[in-house]
């Protein structure tokens, strides 16, 4: 496939209401360090200079969005408010929404608004990696841990051989015109990658690392929490000591 100049665009579906976090609202607005969650991510996204423009799915009826202040993040955030029931029911009304903006050969990171611990460097490393690749792909981290298959009494009937499985992230990095497609083709996934793949596609693996986690459960709240500060003072650190490195070679 022949690249001119593509462009990357954001998708973000914040059309779900999260009901195993057992919140009264969407998870996406819990509070995390003093801002609704999905706010994390979309700082990150609006901040990097290859992203073009930062596309939140929201449902129909959301009206939490207009509670919060958005402006800090910039002009190129954009909240769409076509939502569907499902993930690939909100994304592909997402793609059909920026139709007129995005170029066939445009890029789209899907990204879970759940996923609040996003850095710049999971965004530019995926970039890197698929910048020409014919296919696109995900953020994925090998799996680490022995995995069981269970009955329907929770009994261990195998153990699964752990080589060559991945576990998926986002963002997942494609072409618009191929997403779309794919996603108009077959809806019964839960990412992305799922529909390129019933399309004979195979998308490739990008490394990312353990601190892109996704918000399911209560726990993970206080997790991602946890990543984000420590990571705020392992930059703070850094940036101290290299002052200081160079203040020690003059």
């Amino acid at each position: 496939m022949q690249d001119f100049h593509p462009r990357y665009f954001a998708l973000v579906p914040a059309a779900g209401s999260g009901s195993r976090m057992g919140a009264e609202r969407p998870k996406q607005y819990l509070p995390l360090l003093g801002q609704p969650l999905i706010r994390h991510a979309l700082a990150t996204l609006c901040a990097l200079p290859e992203i073009e423009r930062v596309f939140v799915v929201l449902s129909v009826s959301d009206a939490e969005w207009a509670r919060f202040d958005w402006r800090g993040l910039g002009p190129r955030l954009t909240p769409l408010f076509c939502g569907g029931p499902t993930r690939a029911d909100s994304v592909l009304a997402g793609l059909r929404a920026i139709s007129n903006e995005a170029a066939a050969t445009d890029w789209v990171l899907v990204h879970d608004a759940a996923r609040p611990c996003l850095a710049n460097w999971h965004v530019e490393r995926l970039i890197r990696e698929l910048a020409h690749d014919d296919v696109g792909g995900i953020l994925a981290l090998p799996v680490a841990d022995t995995l069981k298959r269970a009955d329907e009494h929770r009994r261990v009937v195998a153990t699964v051989a752990r080589d060559s499985l991945w576990q998926a992230q986002t963002p997942q990095m494609f072409r618009y015109v191929v997403l779309r497609r794919a996603l108009e083709s077959v809806r019964d996934v839960t990412d992305e990658a799922s529909a390129i793949e019933a399309a004979g596609l195979r998308p490739r693996l990008v490394a990312g690392d353990a601190t892109n986690i996704k918000v399911t459960w209560p726990l993970d709240l206080h997790l991602a929490e946890w990543i984000l500060q420590n990571r705020e003072v392992s930059i703070q650190n850094r940036e101290v000591s290299m002052q200081n490195r160079e203040v020690s070679t003059r």
